[in-house]
């Protein structure tokens, strides 16, 4: 017995690094795209929900005015009119006075989701009937909405989402760390879930025709559900359309500068998605495949294979992952956003697994999630189980 379960533990870990390096491979994003659109290329709407301000978010907001696209039209909304996040925008707007800007602010109808509440409101403003709903702190280069908007152009296309990296927004090592569960995890099995048949909507950038959206019964429909972007790719395929992911690679800003900070965040994450989609939640047991080394190692006493294999097991880890980060161009984002860091040396890489299993394991102690400072119910996206015992969130002190 005492054999067994070593060797359970290197399975474990052996699998994870099969799956990282399969889906890795499966990876692959249109470094340059298509030449430009033509000047009669439908116009699009960006609506960029604001909430606060962060680290970088002046740069997320600048790559979005710098965008080479013939017609598109930039919305945001804010539910307070002092959000500090707006004279940001302000100052934006005042130096790109070329590009086509809406302002929306003040108290939004209850919900919920106070996203898709703040959407509701922002879409009165849109000019055009294709939508791009993009979180504030994403940042993209000029191209950026060419792929969204050939994407969208095919005629099974209800929904086009598109796949992205992390971006630390400070040197602090939570930082990194979040940045690299976005690149090294979520990246790789979002790529190997996508190869298997699944049509997942990856919430930070999400495009549609607005026929579409009013056809599913309008941003509404997804007030009650913390996982908006989950249910909106459920109801447009239930519509016989499908979610097409899109030749684009955003970033999002990783902000977190403390472990606490970072733990509330990725667990909101890991509750979702638990309740979402349960059984496949399981199956995220071997994705921090060093922490299953260290656990044979562990397990047998420190035998010598055991610490063999962990060797092994973080020199392929890091092999695998600068692989991928060779392969993505990892060295710039265009005008106006900073580049990637260098691969992380392998002691964080064990660093980061143990977190993703402290994570996985305090997963399951709860349905709450703590989301810009309320608690709420994760919920499964179906039908209105989002109206479960709070219909509205309760407030953080």
């Amino acid at each position: 017995m005492t054999a067994i379960l070593p060797a359970l533990a290197d399975a474990l870990c052996a699998v994870g690094l099969v799956q990282q390096a399969i889906g890795s491979t499966l990876v692959r994003v249109a470094r340059h795209p298509e030449a430009s659109m033509p000047d009669d290329a439908p116009g699009i709407t960006v609506l960029k929900p604001l909430h606060g301000t962060e680290p970088l978010l002046d740069i997320a907001l600048e790559s979005f005015f710098l965008l080479d696209y013939p017609r598109f039209q930039l919305v945001f909304g804010a539910a307070d009119p002092d959000d500090p996040a707006l004279a940001l925008v302000a100052r934006l707007q005042a130096r790109y006075r070329q590009v086509d800007v809406a302002t929306v602010a003040g108290p939004h109808r209850a919900g919920r989701n106070r996203k898709v509440a703040n959407l509701i409101a922002m879409r009165s403003a849109a000019r055009y009937d294709l939508l791009v709903i993009s979180d504030a702190d994403m940042h993209v280069a000029p191209d950026f909405l060419n792929g969204i908007a050939r994407s969208l152009s095919r005629p099974e296309a209800g929904l086009v989402t598109t796949f992205y990296t992390g971006l630390p927004a400070n040197g602090a090592l939570a930082a990194r760390l979040g940045a690299m569960q976005i690149n090294h995890g979520f990246l790789p099995g979002a790529a190997i879930a996508r190869a298997l048949g699944r049509q997942d909507c990856l919430g930070a950038t999400m495009a549609l025709r607005g026929a579409d959206l009013d056809r599913i019964g309008g941003f509404e429909a997804l007030l009650d559900h913390l996982a908006d972007d989950n249910v909106l790719g459920q109801r447009i395929r239930a519509t016989g359309k499908q979610v097409v992911l899109a030749p684009a690679l955003p970033a999002t800003s990783v902000p977190e500068t403390t472990f606490a900070a970072l733990m509330r965040h990725e667990l909101r994450w890991a509750r979702t998605i638990r309740a979402l989609v349960p059984f496949s939640y399981a199956g995220m047991i071997t994705q921090f495949p060093l922490f299953w080394a260290l656990a044979a190692l562990l397990l047998s006493g420190g035998a010598t294979w055991t610490w063999i294999g962990l060797a092994l097991a973080a020199g392929l880890r890091y092999i695998i992952a600068q692989q991928l980060e060779r392969r993505l161009g990892f060295s710039g984002r265009g005008r106006g956003s900073p580049a990637l860091a260098s691969t992380p040396a392998p002691w964080l890489f064990l660093l980061r697994d143990m977190v993703s299993a402290a994570i996985f394991v305090m997963s399951f102690w709860s349905d709450t999630v703590e989301w810009r400072g309320n608690v709420l119910e994760a919920d499964s996206g179906r039908s209105d189980s989002g109206r479960q015992a709070e219909a509205a969130p309760r407030h953080m002190n």
